[in-house]
C-alpha cells in the first residue's frame, strides 16, 4: 500500500512542489534575465561583432545539450548563466545596429515593453486558471521545425519577406512556449525549474528579437 501511495506521489506532484518549481523557476529566470542583460550591454559597449551564424548555431545546441545531461545538479545551473550569458552578449551587436538608426532606442523600447506585457499576461493567464496547454504540444513541435528550417533558408537567400514571416511565427511560437511551459509546471508536468527556466528564457528572447524587427520593417529601418 505504502508503494501504491509513492507512485501516486511521484505522478501526481503536490501543490507545496508544484508551486516551489514555480517559484524556483521565476527567481531564475529574472536572474538570468538580469545577467543577460548585463552581457548584452557590455557587449554593446566593446562594440563586439556578430557571432557568425553556423558558430552560433554550434554554441547554442551545444550548450542546450549540456543543460539537458545537467540539469539535476548544480551544474546546470552554472550551464544555464553560461548559455543566458552567452545569449545577452550575441544581442549586443544587435541592439548596436538598431541604435544607429534614428529611432532605434524609442524601437527597443517599445519591443522590450510588449515582450514583458505579453510574458506577463500570458504567464498570469496560465497559473490563475490553471489550464491544460498540452494541445499545444503538436503546434510547437512542428512550428519550431518550420521555423528552423525557414531560419536557415533565410540565412542562405536572404529574402525580406521570409524574415518577415519569421518574425511573426517567432511571436506566436513563443506565445504558445510560455503558455506551455507554464502550464505544465502549475499542472505539474514540469518538476525540473532549470528545463522550465531554459524553455521560458528563449521564448523571451524570440519573442524580443522578433517584435524589434517586425517594428524595424514597421518603421521602414
Amino acid at each position: 500500500m505504502n508503494n501504491d501511495y509513492q507512485v501516486i506521489d511521484q505522478a501526481y506532484p503536490s501543490t507545496e512542489v508544484k508551486n516551489k518549481v514555480l517559484r524556483n523557476t521565476y527567481t531564475l529566470l529574472a536572474m538570468t534575465l538580469a545577467f543577460s542583460a548585463l552581457t548584452a550591454f557590455a557587449a554593446m559597449q566593446f562594440r563586439t561583432p556578430q557571432i557568425p551564424f553556423l558558430l552560433h548555431i554550434v554554441v547554442f545546441i551545444g550548450l542546450l545539450f549540456g543543460i539537458e545531461k545537467t540539469k539535476e545538479s548544480g551544474a546546470g545551473i552554472a550551464l544555464t548563466f553560461l548559455f543566458t550569458g552567452y545569449m545577452g552578449f550575441t544581442l549586443g551587436p544587435i541592439l548596436n545596429m538598431y541604435m544607429a538608426i534614428p529611432n532605434g532606442g524609442e524601437l527597443i523600447t517599445s519591443a522590450f515593453t510588449m515582450t514583458a506585457i505579453a510574458f506577463l499576461s500570458l504567464s498570469a493567464f496560465a497559473v490563475t486558471t490553471k489550464k491544460d496547454f498540452s494541445f499545444l504540444t503538436n503546434f510547437i513541435f512542428v512550428g519550431a521545425i518550420v521555423l528552423m528550417v525557414g531560419v536557415l533558408a533565410a540565412w542562405l537567400f536572404e529574402l525580406p519577406m521570409l524574415q518577415l514571416a519569421l518574425s511573426v511565427g517567432f511571436v506566436l511560437l513563443s506565445s504558445a512556449l510560455i503558455l506551455w511551459q507554464t502550464g505544465e509546471i502549475v499542472n505539474g508536468g514540469e518538476t525540473n525549474y532549470i528545463s522550465a527556466t531554459v524553455t521560458l528564457y528563449v521564448s523571451i528572447y524570440n519573442m524580443f528579437l522578433s517584435l524589434l524587427s517586425l517594428l524595424g520593417f514597421a518603421n521602414n529601418d
